[in-house]
């Protein structure tokens, strides 16, 4: 069954737009960079509220409490069905000063230790090109609207 995540596009403006992306802890993402950063993000419910959801995502990803006002983006529907609503918000963030959550798994693989690991083990600000090429690629259309919507084009609606 396909899960809900949502999550927050942080962007500031410095000589070029630059957003924020996170990338995975833990031992399988180590080593990989292109197409494994994402926006700060999580699961909830059906029933839950997506921006309540993004703001709780965001302080537990980067440990940073999120109070402007969003901007939605949207829904993507990433490869493996799961779909993503998003919001944007115009913040600068000390990437250096994250604080993550962390998780606890079984490694390595059958050898009945257990290691904790950073959900998020950095975060980066990127121009939108450099974004693009390390974001997953069921979230490229995120930054897409998030240009639309800083240039003040209209938003197209998305699809459900």
């Amino acid at each position: 069954m396909p899960s809900n995540s949502a999550g927050i596009i942080a962007y500031r403006k410095r000589e070029e737009i630059e957003v924020l992306l996170v990338h995975p802890g833990g031992p399988f993402w180590r080593s990989k960079d292109l197409g494994a950063w994402s926006i700060p993000k999580g699961e909830y419910a059906d029933a839950g509220d997506a921006e309540a959801a993004a703001r709780r995502e965001f302080a537990e990803e980067l440990g940073v409490e999120v109070t402007v006002p969003l901007t939605a983006l949207g829904q993507v529907k990433q490869r493996g069905g799961k779909v993503v609503t998003a919001f944007a918000a115009k913040l600068d963030i000390d990437t250096a000063s994250i604080r993550s959550n962390t998780f606890e798994m079984e490694w390595p693989p059958r050898s009945g230790k257990r290691q904790t690991f950073p959900e998020v083990d950095r975060a980066a600000w990127f121009t939108l090109e450099a974004a693009q090429a390390r974001i997953n690629s069921g979230q490229r259309p995120l930054l897409d609207r998030l240009a639309q919507l800083i240039s003040g084009e209209r938003l197209a609606p998305t699809p459900p």
